[in-house]
């Protein structure tokens, strides 16, 4: 892949299903000694109360999917945009350009102590990142292997599960994408040996 970014600090792409162990993947790069951002942390901090971006989306959505503390009722919110496909094109109008904003000041800012950085990201394309990232590593697993963790993780039917996989870009697309593609249908020590086999190849990019 290209790389655009002007910075000399690489930034890495890691994404993945739901379910694939993804955030697993990045808190491995973390003990290693890697900035990881998280734009799911980031999508909970655009819409704090206060935000302008929790404002529109109660003048868009209604006062309803707020909780009585004024937060977001965020369950109520994805259970709303998964059966409803424009809503949640409505819903990512707002937020995505907010995260973008944010996951590239925290991305810059975390250049200063970390000889790389990962952008944990569940669907880079919507975030418009990719070409400033020097690779995009994939953290894959097998669709059943999916649908189980999801059901017991999320206490979920098998139904809304699917449902949550199809909802999201398809496993073909993502690997379709990957730079680098890490396996997680096993343990989680072949998982972790994978991810530190990445960490020295991204350690020579600097």
């Amino acid at each position: 892949m290209a790389w655009l970014n002007i910075s000399p600090t690489p930034w890495i792409g890691l994404t993945g299903g739901i379910a694939c162990g993804k955030s697993v993947a990045g808190n491995i790069f973390a003990d290693l000694g890697i900035a990881v951002i998280d734009a799911d942390q980031v999508a909970r901090d655009v819409v704090v109360p206060g935000r302008p971006e929790l404002a529109e989306i109660a003048d868009t959505f209604g006062a309803q999917f707020l909780l009585e503390n004024g937060e977001l009722n965020r369950a109520e919110m994805r259970k709303h945009v998964f059966a409803n496909p424009d809503e949640r094109l409505k819903l990512e109008a707002i937020l995505h350009p907010a995260i973008r904003n944010e996951l590239i000041r925290q991305c810059t800012a975390a250049e200063q102590h970390s000889p790389y950085v990962i952008a944990m990201v569940p669907i880079l394309e919507k975030m418009g990142l990719q070409d400033r990232l020097a690779r995009i590593v994939v953290v894959d697993a097998a669709e059943d292997t999916q649908l189980m963790r999801l059901c017991q993780r999320d206490n979920m039917t098998e139904d809304a599960a699917q449902s949550m996989i199809n909802a999201q870009a398809s496993r073909r697309h993502r690997l379709e994408i990957a730079d680098d593609i890490v396996k997680n249908n096993n343990s989680f020590s072949d998982l972790k040996r994978q991810i530190e086999q990445l960490h020295e190849q991204y350690l020579q990019l600097t």
